[in-house]
């Protein structure tokens, strides 16, 4: 019983001492990380470098399909159906 007594005593002052530090530090670190997302220049984040306006840059180029060559598909036989 006196175990019992003083695990709830320790248990309720831990929970206390976290919502404490709760409440003085996670003000400040979501205040950090809006202010990172109104200003991304201060962010590590990657930017493209500026070009002047008018000036055009290709990123991406899709590779062109190959036509197969309908040598590989073998030889074509007619025929007719018979009933």
């Amino acid at each position: 019983m006196k175990y019992m007594l003083i695990f709830l005593i320790v248990a309720i002052i831990i929970l206390w001492v976290i919502r404490v530090l709760v409440r003085l530090i996670f003000p400040a670190v979501i205040r950090n990380a809006f202010s990172n997302m109104q200003n991304p220049s201060t962010g590590n984040s990657y930017q493209k470098p500026r070009r002047p306006e008018g000036s055009i840059s290709i990123d991406f180029v899709p590779q062109k399909k190959k036509k197969g060559n309908s040598d590989k598909l073998g030889e074509f036989v007619e025929y007719e159906d018979v009933k």
